[in-house]
């Protein structure tokens, strides 16, 4: 199991401080060594919190970085020049919260397709971020995509019954993924509480993506102890899970 970071907490630190240091390179540096596997920014059309001097700056200090942005034309400039070693494609946010929803390939349609396709000609691997359902899988391997993310975070704070059936669904989903032979990760709202049931749920998941809540715990503890205690937590699960 794998382990991906994202690192949006610490731009917007940077820009709540009125500061121009995000610490980014040293945050990298910490958290590889703590065991995390991958990296992760996330662009908006704003390019804010995240700048493109972020983008750069993490290319060259995280062994393997990852970009996650909408599925944005006007965008893609930023991959192409950064060069990420893959690029997660994620539904448009509306909320101002950093939750990205998932993808709807049926409403994103062409739009879709022309981003994975300069994408896929620039040589960057590219997944999308779905809502954990048999269709959704089903169109975007329709589109050619190789990997997919299963979008977490509106399940883990319901009530228990619902909780339940729809990580019966997560499973569904995971194991069709699997089947087609899609890479496949887990994200959205996951903390060292939730985890271990989301994975129970979705064993075939090979990387898991943690973010603000990772950050909200290296804020008591450092980014080195909240890295590790995360990590603890998903192999304590009957042991069979290894960083």
């Amino acid at each position: 199991m794998r382990i991906t970071l994202s690192l949006d907490s610490w731009p917007a630190l940077r820009d709540f401080a009125g500061s121009e240091r995000s610490e980014l390179a040293a945050a990298a540096s910490l958290a590889e060594l703590a065991g995390v596997d991958a990296l992760r920014l996330s662009i908006n059309e704003d390019l804010a919190p995240v700048r493109e001097t972020d983008v750069e700056t993490l290319r060259r200090s995280a062994r393997v970085f990852e970009l996650r942005m909408p599925v944005s034309q006007s965008l893609l400039k930023v991959p192409l020049s950064a060069r990420p070693d893959r690029v997660v494609l994620v539904g448009e946010r509306h909320d101002g919260t950093g939750a990205a929803p998932p993808v709807d390939a049926r409403v994103a349609g062409s739009t879709l397709g022309g981003v994975l396709r300069s994408l896929e000609e620039a040589g960057l691997p590219v997944g999308v971020r779905v809502a954990p359902d048999l269709d959704a899988v089903r169109a975007v391997h329709a589109l050619g995509v190789r990997d997919v993310e299963l979008f977490t975070g509106y399940l883990v704070d319901l009530p228990e019954a619902e909780r339940r059936s729809a990580l019966v669904s997560l499973g569904d989903t995971a194991r069709l993924a699997s089947k087609l032979r899609l890479g496949l990760a887990v994200a959205g709202g996951l903390d060292d509480r939730n985890v271990r049931e989301v994975l129970a749920a979705a064993p075939a998941a090979e990387r898991v993506v943690f973010g603000r809540s990772l950050a909200r715990r290296a804020l008591l503890v450092g980014l080195d102890r909240a890295v590790r205690d995360f990590a603890d937590r998903m192999r304590s699960r009957g042991g069979d899970l290894a960083l």
